[in-house]
Protein backbone atom coordinates (compact mmCIF):
# COMPACT_ATOMS: atom_id res chain seq x y z
CA UNK A 1 0.00 0.00 0.00
CA UNK A 2 1.16 3.66 -0.69
CA UNK A 3 0.20 5.96 1.93
CA UNK A 4 -0.06 9.55 1.78
CA UNK A 5 0.18 11.57 5.20
CA UNK A 6 -0.90 14.96 5.69
CA UNK A 7 1.35 15.35 8.94
CA UNK A 8 2.89 13.08 9.90
CA UNK A 9 5.55 14.66 12.49
CA UNK A 10 3.24 14.58 15.99
CA UNK A 11 1.60 12.65 17.86
CA UNK A 12 -1.58 10.66 15.66
CA UNK A 13 0.45 11.82 12.55
CA UNK A 14 3.42 10.04 13.75
CA UNK A 15 1.62 6.90 15.16
CA UNK A 16 0.34 6.27 11.47
CA UNK A 17 3.52 6.90 10.08
CA UNK A 18 4.90 3.98 12.03
CA UNK A 19 1.97 1.70 12.32
CA UNK A 20 2.17 1.51 8.10
CA UNK A 21 5.80 1.48 8.23
CA UNK A 22 5.12 -1.57 10.10
CA UNK A 23 2.58 -2.86 7.78
CA UNK A 24 5.39 -2.58 4.85
CA UNK A 25 3.73 -0.25 3.17
CA UNK A 26 5.53 2.95 1.23
CA UNK A 27 4.80 6.28 3.34
CA UNK A 28 5.40 9.57 2.26
CA UNK A 29 4.70 12.37 4.63
CA UNK A 30 3.89 16.09 3.82
CA UNK A 31 4.92 18.33 6.32
CA UNK A 32 6.53 21.98 6.93
CA UNK A 33 9.43 20.52 8.27
CA UNK A 34 9.13 21.63 11.72
CA UNK A 35 9.72 18.36 13.32
CA UNK A 36 11.92 15.15 11.89
CA UNK A 37 9.61 12.75 10.75
CA UNK A 38 10.00 8.76 11.19
CA UNK A 39 13.28 7.19 9.90
CA UNK A 40 11.91 5.33 6.45
CA UNK A 41 9.37 7.24 5.47
CA UNK A 42 9.41 10.01 2.01
CA UNK A 43 9.55 13.26 3.21
CA UNK A 44 7.79 16.73 1.09
CA UNK A 45 7.67 20.10 2.54
CA UNK A 46 4.91 22.65 2.54
CA UNK A 47 3.17 24.73 4.37
CA UNK A 48 -0.92 24.01 3.61
CA UNK A 49 -1.66 27.59 4.87
CA UNK A 50 0.93 29.46 2.33
CA UNK A 51 -0.27 30.31 -0.78
CA UNK A 52 1.77 27.17 -3.64
CA UNK A 53 1.68 25.57 -0.36
CA UNK A 54 0.91 22.28 -1.76
CA UNK A 55 3.53 22.53 -4.70
CA UNK A 56 5.64 19.54 -4.01
CA UNK A 57 2.35 17.17 -4.05
CA UNK A 58 1.30 18.86 -6.97
CA UNK A 59 4.70 17.76 -9.15
CA UNK A 60 3.00 14.01 -8.98
CA UNK A 61 2.72 10.90 -7.20
CA UNK A 62 -0.34 8.35 -6.46
CA UNK A 63 -1.33 6.77 -3.16
CA UNK A 64 -4.05 4.29 -2.60
CA UNK A 65 -4.82 6.22 0.63
CA UNK A 66 -4.39 9.61 2.08
CA UNK A 67 -4.48 10.53 5.62
CA UNK A 68 -5.21 13.63 6.57
CA UNK A 69 -5.34 14.64 10.81
CA UNK A 70 -5.42 18.66 9.64
CA UNK A 71 -7.61 20.51 12.67
CA UNK A 72 -7.71 24.43 11.77
CA UNK A 73 -9.21 25.58 8.61
CA UNK A 74 -11.15 23.34 6.08
CA UNK A 75 -10.03 25.45 3.58
CA UNK A 76 -6.35 23.64 3.94
CA UNK A 77 -8.69 20.04 3.62
CA UNK A 78 -10.76 21.70 0.70
CA UNK A 79 -7.36 22.40 -1.26
CA UNK A 80 -5.80 18.78 -1.04
CA UNK A 81 -8.31 17.10 -1.17
CA UNK A 82 -9.25 18.49 -4.64
CA UNK A 83 -5.69 18.28 -5.68
CA UNK A 84 -5.71 14.30 -5.21
CA UNK A 85 -9.13 13.08 -6.01
CA UNK A 86 -7.79 11.88 -9.24
CA UNK A 87 -4.09 10.34 -7.47
CA UNK A 88 -5.47 8.83 -4.33
CA UNK A 89 -8.21 6.04 -3.68
CA UNK A 90 -9.16 6.77 -0.16
CA UNK A 91 -9.46 10.28 1.58
CA UNK A 92 -9.52 9.15 5.48
CA UNK A 93 -9.89 12.54 7.47
CA UNK A 94 -9.22 12.54 11.46
CA UNK A 95 -11.95 14.43 12.58
CA UNK A 96 -13.55 14.17 15.93
CA UNK A 97 -16.60 13.48 18.05
CA UNK A 98 -16.96 17.72 18.83
CA UNK A 99 -18.83 17.87 15.56
CA UNK A 100 -21.99 16.56 16.97
CA UNK A 101 -24.16 19.06 18.58
CA UNK A 102 -23.59 19.53 22.21
CA UNK A 103 -25.04 18.10 24.65
CA UNK A 104 -25.32 14.41 23.32
CA UNK A 105 -27.29 11.90 25.30
CA UNK A 106 -25.28 8.86 26.46
CA UNK A 107 -24.90 6.10 24.19
CA UNK A 108 -25.69 8.64 20.93
CA UNK A 109 -24.23 7.17 17.75
CA UNK A 110 -22.54 8.36 14.67
CA UNK A 111 -26.49 9.07 13.41
CA UNK A 112 -26.61 12.05 15.81
CA UNK A 113 -27.18 15.91 14.72
CA UNK A 114 -23.56 17.51 13.91
CA UNK A 115 -22.96 21.32 14.05
CA UNK A 116 -22.77 23.14 10.78
CA UNK A 117 -19.61 23.70 8.89
CA UNK A 118 -18.41 24.86 5.17
CA UNK A 119 -15.46 22.98 3.35
CA UNK A 120 -14.26 26.56 2.26
CA UNK A 121 -14.05 28.45 5.49
CA UNK A 122 -11.50 29.82 7.09
CA UNK A 123 -10.29 28.86 10.79
CA UNK A 124 -13.02 29.62 13.11
CA UNK A 125 -13.96 27.08 15.97
CA UNK A 126 -12.56 23.46 16.27
CA UNK A 127 -16.05 21.58 16.41
CA UNK A 128 -17.31 23.97 12.76
CA UNK A 129 -13.57 23.43 11.41
CA UNK A 130 -13.57 19.24 11.52
CA UNK A 131 -16.76 19.47 9.95
CA UNK A 132 -15.76 21.43 7.48
CA UNK A 133 -13.11 18.98 7.23
CA UNK A 134 -15.26 16.17 6.68
CA UNK A 135 -17.27 17.75 4.21
CA UNK A 136 -14.38 18.99 2.26
CA UNK A 137 -13.35 15.36 2.28
CA UNK A 138 -16.82 14.51 1.03
CA UNK A 139 -17.13 16.73 -1.88
CA UNK A 140 -13.88 15.86 -2.95
CA UNK A 141 -13.74 11.70 -2.64
CA UNK A 142 -17.45 11.30 -2.34
CA UNK A 143 -19.21 8.74 -0.09
CA UNK A 144 -17.77 5.79 -0.94
CA UNK A 145 -13.78 6.49 -0.78
CA UNK A 146 -13.86 8.71 2.24
CA UNK A 147 -13.50 8.09 5.98
CA UNK A 148 -13.95 9.96 9.38
CA UNK A 149 -12.39 8.56 12.09
CA UNK A 150 -14.31 10.82 15.19
CA UNK A 151 -11.77 10.01 17.71
CA UNK A 152 -12.78 11.05 21.41
CA UNK A 153 -9.80 11.22 24.19
CA UNK A 154 -6.43 10.28 22.53
CA UNK A 155 -3.74 9.20 25.12
CA UNK A 156 -0.68 7.56 24.30
CA UNK A 157 3.06 7.79 23.87
CA UNK A 158 3.88 11.41 21.50
CA UNK A 159 1.08 13.24 23.22
CA UNK A 160 1.62 16.81 22.48
CA UNK A 161 -1.73 18.31 24.31
CA UNK A 162 -0.45 17.27 27.69
CA UNK A 163 -2.95 15.53 29.37
CA UNK A 164 -1.70 12.13 30.63
CA UNK A 165 2.12 13.35 30.60
CA UNK A 166 0.91 15.63 33.08
CA UNK A 167 -0.94 13.24 35.65
CA UNK A 168 2.73 11.61 35.19
CA UNK A 169 5.17 14.19 35.90
CA UNK A 170 2.49 15.24 39.05
CA UNK A 171 2.18 12.07 40.30
CA UNK A 172 6.38 10.89 39.65
CA UNK A 173 6.95 14.21 41.88
CA UNK A 174 5.10 12.06 45.01
CA UNK A 175 3.42 13.65 48.11
CA UNK A 176 -0.29 13.67 48.31
CA UNK A 177 -2.44 14.18 44.92
CA UNK A 178 -5.65 15.77 44.70
CA UNK A 179 -7.40 12.94 42.79
CA UNK A 180 -10.88 13.95 41.54
CA UNK A 181 -13.99 11.53 42.51
CA UNK A 182 -15.42 9.62 41.74
CA UNK A 183 -13.26 6.91 41.87
CA UNK A 184 -14.96 4.47 39.69
CA UNK A 185 -16.20 7.10 37.32
CA UNK A 186 -16.21 6.10 33.64
CA UNK A 187 -13.69 7.30 31.33
CA UNK A 188 -13.64 6.18 27.27
CA UNK A 189 -10.53 7.30 25.52
CA UNK A 190 -8.74 5.62 22.42
CA UNK A 191 -4.74 4.73 22.54
CA UNK A 192 -3.47 6.93 19.59
CA UNK A 193 -1.68 3.50 18.16
CA UNK A 194 -5.04 1.67 18.35
CA UNK A 195 -6.54 4.61 16.51
CA UNK A 196 -3.48 4.32 13.71
CA UNK A 197 -4.23 0.34 13.22
CA UNK A 198 -8.40 1.01 12.86
CA UNK A 199 -7.66 3.77 10.34
CA UNK A 200 -5.18 1.95 8.36
CA UNK A 201 -7.19 -1.21 8.47
CA UNK A 202 -10.03 0.38 7.87
CA UNK A 203 -9.08 1.87 4.93
CA UNK A 204 -7.49 -1.23 3.00
CA UNK A 205 -11.22 -3.36 3.86
CA UNK A 206 -12.78 -0.49 2.22
CA UNK A 207 -14.64 1.19 4.88
CA UNK A 208 -16.43 5.00 4.97
CA UNK A 209 -18.56 6.86 6.87
CA UNK A 210 -17.87 8.10 10.16
CA UNK A 211 -17.01 6.11 13.09
CA UNK A 212 -16.95 7.09 16.93
CA UNK A 213 -13.14 5.96 17.47
CA UNK A 214 -13.05 5.36 21.02
CA UNK A 215 -12.62 2.79 23.58
CA UNK A 216 -16.07 1.47 24.97
CA UNK A 217 -17.87 3.53 27.45
CA UNK A 218 -16.12 2.71 31.14
CA UNK A 219 -13.14 0.98 29.27
CA UNK A 220 -11.04 2.08 32.23
CA UNK A 221 -12.10 4.22 35.39
CA UNK A 222 -10.48 7.51 36.96
CA UNK A 223 -9.00 5.16 39.50
CA UNK A 224 -7.81 3.03 37.38
CA UNK A 225 -5.77 5.82 35.55
CA UNK A 226 -4.33 7.13 38.00
CA UNK A 227 -3.34 3.92 39.70
CA UNK A 228 -1.70 3.07 36.79
CA UNK A 229 0.59 6.20 37.08
CA UNK A 230 1.73 5.58 40.34
CA UNK A 231 2.54 2.11 39.34
CA UNK A 232 4.31 2.75 36.41
CA UNK A 233 6.55 5.68 38.07
CA UNK A 234 7.13 3.96 41.16
CA UNK A 235 6.70 7.19 43.57
CA UNK A 236 5.53 7.55 46.90
CA UNK A 237 2.15 9.64 45.39
CA UNK A 238 -0.65 9.48 47.89
CA UNK A 239 -3.86 9.57 46.19
CA UNK A 240 -6.31 11.60 47.59
CA UNK A 241 -9.75 11.18 46.10
CA UNK A 242 -12.11 14.50 46.22
CA UNK A 243 -15.70 14.99 45.82
CA UNK A 244 -16.64 16.79 42.67
CA UNK A 245 -18.19 19.52 44.41
CA UNK A 246 -14.48 20.49 46.49
CA UNK A 247 -13.04 20.48 42.98
CA UNK A 248 -15.18 22.68 41.01
CA UNK A 249 -15.57 24.77 44.24
CA UNK A 250 -11.85 25.34 44.17
CA UNK A 251 -12.06 27.13 40.89
CA UNK A 252 -10.67 23.74 39.33
CA UNK A 253 -12.10 23.76 35.45
CA UNK A 254 -13.14 20.32 34.36
CA UNK A 255 -11.19 18.66 31.40
CA UNK A 256 -8.32 20.93 31.61
CA UNK A 257 -7.75 21.72 34.70
CA UNK A 258 -7.33 18.13 36.17
CA UNK A 259 -6.94 16.77 32.61
CA UNK A 260 -9.63 13.85 31.43
CA UNK A 261 -11.65 14.32 34.58
CA UNK A 262 -15.19 15.67 34.20
CA UNK A 263 -18.31 16.02 36.57
CA UNK A 264 -20.03 13.04 36.80
CA UNK A 265 -24.03 12.56 35.71
CA UNK A 266 -23.31 16.31 33.52
CA UNK A 267 -23.97 16.83 30.17
CA UNK A 268 -20.31 17.44 29.66
CA UNK A 269 -19.64 13.81 31.15
CA UNK A 270 -22.36 11.76 28.78
CA UNK A 271 -21.07 14.05 25.96
CA UNK A 272 -17.28 13.36 26.16
CA UNK A 273 -17.14 10.09 27.70
CA UNK A 274 -20.59 8.07 26.73
CA UNK A 275 -20.93 7.71 22.91
CA UNK A 276 -21.23 4.19 21.35
CA UNK A 277 -18.41 2.72 19.39
CA UNK A 278 -20.79 -0.56 18.69
CA UNK A 279 -19.94 0.17 14.88
CA UNK A 280 -16.35 0.63 14.63
CA UNK A 281 -16.07 -2.62 17.55
CA UNK A 282 -17.85 -4.23 14.54
CA UNK A 283 -15.33 -2.88 12.28
CA UNK A 284 -12.63 -4.32 13.98
CA UNK A 285 -11.69 -1.82 16.79
CA UNK A 286 -9.96 -3.67 19.41
CA UNK A 287 -8.45 -1.50 22.93
CA UNK A 288 -5.34 -2.30 25.09
CA UNK A 289 -5.54 -2.09 28.30
CA UNK A 290 -5.43 1.43 30.27
CA UNK A 291 -2.13 0.13 32.38
CA UNK A 292 -0.28 -0.46 28.95
CA UNK A 293 -1.03 3.01 27.64
CA UNK A 294 0.16 4.25 31.06
CA UNK A 295 3.49 2.70 30.56
CA UNK A 296 4.05 3.13 27.35
CA UNK A 297 3.87 6.88 27.85
CA UNK A 298 6.00 7.13 30.78
CA UNK A 299 8.67 4.95 28.80
CA UNK A 300 8.50 7.67 25.96
CA UNK A 301 8.39 10.67 28.49
CA UNK A 302 11.55 9.42 30.47
CA UNK A 303 13.25 8.19 26.77
CA UNK A 304 12.66 12.29 25.92
CA UNK A 305 13.85 14.07 29.14
CA UNK A 306 10.66 14.29 31.06
CA UNK A 307 9.14 17.28 29.21
CA UNK A 308 6.59 16.50 26.50
CA UNK A 309 6.19 18.58 23.69
CA UNK A 310 3.14 20.80 23.59
CA UNK A 311 1.11 21.53 20.48
CA UNK A 312 1.08 25.89 20.01
CA UNK A 313 -2.33 26.34 19.80
CA UNK A 314 -3.63 24.51 22.18
CA UNK A 315 -3.87 25.33 25.73
CA UNK A 316 -1.61 24.63 28.51
CA UNK A 317 -3.44 21.89 30.81
CA UNK A 318 -3.46 21.45 34.89
CA UNK A 319 -3.29 22.71 38.02
CA UNK A 320 -0.39 25.09 39.77
CA UNK A 321 0.08 23.40 43.23
CA UNK A 322 -1.40 26.60 45.13
CA UNK A 323 -4.67 25.44 43.50
CA UNK A 324 -4.14 22.13 44.70
CA UNK A 325 -3.11 22.62 48.04
CA UNK A 326 -6.38 24.89 48.14
CA UNK A 327 -8.72 21.97 47.11
CA UNK A 328 -6.98 19.55 49.40
CA UNK A 329 -7.17 21.66 52.27
CA UNK A 330 -10.97 22.33 51.52
CA UNK A 331 -10.94 18.52 50.86
CA UNK A 332 -9.87 18.11 54.78
CA UNK A 333 -12.08 20.52 56.14
CA UNK A 334 -15.66 19.26 54.52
Amino acid sequence: MRLLLLGGTEFVGRAVAEAALGRGWDVTVFHRGLHTPVAGVRALHGDRTAPDGLTALAEGGEWDLVVDTWSAAPRAVQDAARLLRDRADRYAYVSSRSVYTWPQPAGHTEDAPVVEGAPDADQTDYAQDKRGGELAALDAFGADRSLFVRAGLILGPYENIGRLPWWLGRIARGGPVLAPGPRDLPLQYIDVRDLAEWMLEAAVTGRSGPYNLVSPPGHTTMGELLDACVAVTGSDAELRWTDPDTVLDAGIVPWTGLPVWVPPDTDLHTTLHGADTSRAAAAGLRCRPVTETVADTWRWLREIGGVAPQRQDRPAVGIDEETETKALKAREHG
